[in-house]
């Protein structure tokens, strides 16, 4: 079954009653335990927990990597749980970017050919891939270092260039899961400048952080504990 139309207004992501429970053997972990989250289009939103708390698992629903085991999850309107798999990585592909802690790069792939890869699954002609990956990564103020492989750059040049791929697609949701983790200070606050320029021009933007301060820089602070939201603080 294809997507069903969006719904104008209301919230760009709502969660009703969404549970993940996995199978590790005879056992099942509870992951998520009856989440109820509503996001509105243009916020920043901080998620926040101890380790196993149930973070990625969230984040993973939420860019439509995971199905919930139970429960209903709404992209921009859409009952994410009617989507078949094919509309699913499109959805996923045109509308929500990825960034995250180990940066994802393919390492015999030069920058601009990273920044390239949404586009080349969508099947973007080649001259209109390069000339989008270029312009992303002059965002980012790479492009002088468009044609170096990763291995030849920072890491925090590398979480830019994980930051241009992400925009490539002009999503209307941006998801980081710890996009300073692997960064010294400096560098880990170059990086939130270059995410909140995000949040200013208007996307949506969750952030999955340990950081208290990465978690005072949110509009909302949600934090995670045992599967359930134990506070959600403006």
């Amino acid at each position: 079954m294809s997507a069903t139309a969006a719904e104008p207004g209301g919230p760009l992501i709502a969660l009703e009653g969404v549970h993940k429970t996995y199978a590790m053997g005879r056992a099942e972990v509870k992951a998520l335990r009856g989440i109820d989250l509503e996001i509105g289009r243009g916020e920043m939103i901080a998620i926040m927990g101890p380790s196993g708390s149930g973070k990625t698992t969230l984040l993973e629903i939420l860019g439509c990597l995971s199905q919930p085991s139970a429960g209903r999850y709404r992209l921009e309107g859409r009952d994410v749980s009617t989507v078949d798999a094919d509309s699913l990585a499109k959805l996923r592909g045109e509308r929500i970017g990825f960034v995250f802690q180990s940066f994802n790069l393919l390492p015999r792939f030069r920058a601009v050919d990273n920044v390239e890869l949404p586009l080349l699954y969508r099947g973007v002609p080649r001259a209109v891939r390069r000339e989008r990956a270029l312009a992303a990564l002059d965002r980012v103020g790479l492009a002088p270092r468009a044609s170096h492989l990763p291995a030849e750059l920072s890491g925090g040049e590398r979480q830019r260039v994980a930051i241009a791929r992400a925009l490539v697609n002009d999503p209307s949701l941006v998801l980081a899961d710890e996009p300073t983790g692997n960064l010294d200070s400096r560098t880990g606050a170059e990086i939130m400048a270059l995410l909140d320029g995000l949040h200013s021009g208007g996307r949506t933007l969750v952030v999955v952080t340990h950081d208290p301060g990465i978690g005072a820089r949110a509009e909302r602070r949600v934090t995670i504990r045992d599967g359930c939201i134990a506070a959600d603080e403006a």
